[in-house]
């Protein structure tokens, strides 16, 4: 079942880049922004990650922290971070908790058989960990609209 618009944005307990378990609710009283994206070392999600990057004071303005997900390994995420000087946490989705929970997965990625990703999605969460914006990607290389994104935001209460 996908996650949708006006509902609990579901939990979940995954490693950053420093292996550190993370959880969303410890941001409650943040406006969170959920960036799935399928693979680091990647032509679009590096596009896309930086973009978040530049936009993070804008983000930390609204009182809100840029969360993103995939489901490479906190060793890789980390290397990907530091070579694009990324400025908020990335969340290793290795075990599939958080894609599945928001109903997101892509089955056999690149035609690799059996081999799990996350579509490119953007979750907008508010303060109470209410969803109020969803947007997922038709196909791996559709970006979001980063100004709806920041859009969104910026009308939650800060």
């Amino acid at each position: 079942m996908a996650a949708e618009v006006g509902q609990a944005a579901p939990e979940f307990n995954l490693y950053d880049t420093d292996r550190k378990q993370r959880k969303l609710s410890e941001f409650k009283g943040q406006n969170v922004v959920l960036a799935f994206f399928p693979g680091a070392f990647t032509g679009v999600c590096t596009t896309e990650m930086c973009t978040f990057r530049d936009r993070a004071d804008a983000f930390n303005a609204m009182n809100a922290q840029v969360l993103g997900i995939s489901v490479d390994g906190a060793f890789a995420q980390k290397a990907w971070s530091d070579a694009n000087n990324l400025n908020f946490p990335l969340l290793s989705d290795f075990n599939r908790e958080a894609v599945n929970a928001y109903g997101i997965p892509i089955p056999n990625f690149a035609g690799m058989e059996g081999y799990v990703a996350s579509q490119r999605a953007v979750f907008v969460i508010d303060k109470e960990s209410v969803i109020r914006f969803k947007w997922v990607g038709e196909t791996p290389a559709n970006e979001p609209d980063y100004d709806e994104v920041q859009r969104q935001v910026d009308q939650l209460p800060k």
